[in-house]
């Protein structure tokens, strides 16, 4: 029984001490979004970037210089990857001097033994988008069918680096 009392009282004085809920509805307000400044809503609508000018960061102009270096890099690349018969560790370290450091990681768990593909065929054939030099992509034949390559740089003067590589379609 006392502890019955000792409890009730304890419940008490917390109820008491509790603040009350507030059960009053905030009031309804009636407000409306304006812009800060003046939007545009799609690239053919207007400008996109301040006063009408593309940012300097958004393209490096193709010339045939960085063409030719991203054709070579994707040809040593695949070169490198079509090799399934190599020691998990030296294949790794081999392919990783073409990749980007976020591709060295996500290869490094690659094993060789499950590359379907043993030798480059063919030239790569790169798809440029000539808005945009940061990167391309390079079809690389291979005996296990055409390879898709994305490279990617951060400059002009900078390597080109291979970032994914997609194996051909069933």
């Amino acid at each position: 029984m006392k502890k019955s009392l000792a409890l009730a009282a304890v419940v008490l004085l917390c109820t008491a001490c509790a603040p009350a809920a507030n059960s009053t509805p905030a009031p309804a307000t009636s407000a409306v979004a304006t812009a800060s400044a003046p939007v545009s809503l799609s690239a053919g609508s207007g400008p996109q970037a301040p006063n009408g000018t593309v940012p300097a960061t958004i393209g490096i102009n193709w010339d045939q210089a960085s063409k030719d270096a991203a054709v070579d890099i994707a040809q040593k690349a695949m070169a490198d990857f079509a090799r399934p018969g190599l020691e998990d560790k030296q294949w790794a370290n081999d392919l990783a001097r073409w990749l980007t450091p976020q591709a060295t990681a996500d290869y490094s768990a690659v094993d060789p033994a499950n590359v379907p593909a043993t030798k480059v065929t063919g030239p790569a054939a790169l798809r440029v988008d000539e808005a945009n030099g940061y990167g391309v992509l390079a079809a690389v034949p291979t005996d296990a069918g055409t390879y898709t390559l994305q490279l990617l740089r951060t400059g002009r003067e900078a390597p080109w680096k291979v970032n994914r590589l997609t194996p051909p379609t069933p």
